[in-house]
């Protein structure tokens, strides 16, 4: 399994970047509504969720050496930014 996520693949790139993000939101979620007397705005959590993807993005073209899938990671992780500010801007 380990060798499984050390190649050099955009497709495995795009779909870390894709799970990431989602799994990331829900804990936030959960941590902040069950340990917080005053949980996280929508947007925050949703940021938080969006900068994991830096983890994996500098593991894989800092530490691996692997430069396509970090291009899927930061292809997903551009696109997922403009859709956050997309609905999240407020004029």
């Amino acid at each position: 399994m380990r060798e499984f996520f050390k190649r050099d693949n955009i497709w495995l790139g795009i779909v870390m970047a894709l799970v990431l993000p989602v799994i990331f939101y829900f804990l936030i979620t959960l941590i902040s509504g069950f340990f917080s007397t005053k949980p996280l705005k929508e947007s925050t959590i949703q940021l938080l969720a969006l900068a994991v993807n830096l983890i994996p993005f500098r593991y894989y073209l800092i530490r691996v050496k692997a430069d396509k899938t970090g291009r899927g990671i930061l292809l997903v992780t551009f696109v997922f930014a403009l859709v956050y500010f997309y609905f999240n801007w407020s004029a």
